[in-house]
């Protein structure tokens, strides 16, 4: 599978400050890439030197097989970005500015800006600069998009936007997707990413803490356990939920019948040795919930602040 984007231990260095160190990634034709990290993770530094908008101090980068530095302007036409801070502050309209902007970045299909205002309903008449937060955002979808570029890359893409027009974004996203384009994509927003990723990297502290896909990363965090449990003693019970190193904030409380307590906790790691030592109870009732993935990814932020 060809990787339109691939970096090898890419950093950016200000300094002593480290941006980002040590990132490996593959972005592969087609496919949605999310990164998901909170502000100062390395986000938008990285998606900056995959436009060559600021350098690498380290390693190695290829963007649609060239070097963004080496490939110069024709690149960029093959490339749909939009930055993270969109400001726009032209007498212009929305219409005149988007027409002069296609003609730097290549062919853009008849009434191809009009579709893409109809949809995101912004008014393209109006002076660029009277255009509020939200409403530049979709300007600057727009210039993304408009060309049908073969890669886009687009920070922080739905700041701004309502929740309706946050969803019209992530259709257009899988639209893309399936012309065989490609998204690479950054937000904090764990449910767009979510939504709309196949491959995700979550960022912390300027270095990759994991990589994979949305369903990968669920499963290497934690659950939720529940239990109310039936003719036993509180001492064999807590005995016996207090040998499993898996267990974490248990907590086990007596109901109304002294042989009957509640069980509580959040499971770390493989859950088969919990199920086990259940099933030596009686088990009137067992519920195990999934995270959803902003608890994994506070769980791998929390983690890595650890180590460090």
């Amino acid at each position: 599978m060809v990787a339109v984007v691939e970096t090898r231990a890419l950093t950016k260095l200000y300094g002593r400050h480290v941006a980002v160190q040590d990132i490996d990634l593959q972005v592969h034709r087609g496919s949605v890439f999310g990164l998901i990290g909170p502000n100062g993770a390395g986000k938008t530094t990285v998606l900056r030197m995959l436009v060559d908008i600021i350098r690498p101090t380290s390693g190695e980068l290829t963007v649609l097989g060239d070097s963004p530095r080496r490939a110069g302007a024709g690149i960029r036409r093959r490339i749909g970005y939009l930055p993270g801070d969109v400001t726009l502050t032209d007498r212009l309209s929305g219409r005149t500015l988007l027409h002069h902007i296609a003609q730097l970045s290549g062919t853009v299909a008849e009434r191809k800006i009009d579709q893409l205002a109809e949809r995101l309903e912004l008014d393209m008449t109006r002076p660029v600069r009277e255009l509020s937060k939200g409403n530049k955002q979709k300007l600057g979808l727009i210039q993304a998009f408009m060309h049908e570029p073969e890669l886009l890359i687009l920070d922080e893409p739905t700041s701004g936007l309502d929740p309706l027009m946050q969803r019209e974004f992530l259709t257009m996203v899988r639209e893309a997707s399936r012309a065989g384009q490609t998204v690479v994509l950054s937000s904090h927003i764990l449910s767009e990413i979510q939504h709309a990723a196949d491959d995700v990297a979550v960022l912390a502290q300027g270095t990759v803490v994991a990589h994979g896909d949305v369903a990968s990363l669920r499963l290497t965090s934690v659950a939720r356990l529940g239990a109310v449990i039936a003719d036993v003693d509180a001492t064999t019970l807590h005995t016996r939920m207090h040998e499993l190193e898996q267990l974490e904030d248990l907590d086990i409380q007596a109901t109304g019948d002294e042989h009957v307590h509640r069980l509580t906790a959040t499971i770390r790691g493989d859950i088969d040795p919990v199920i086990k030592a259940l099933a030596t109870f009686r088990i009137r009732d067992l519920t195990v919930e999934e995270p959803d993935l902003e608890e994994s990814i506070i769980d791998l932020y929390t983690r890595t602040e650890q180590v460090q």
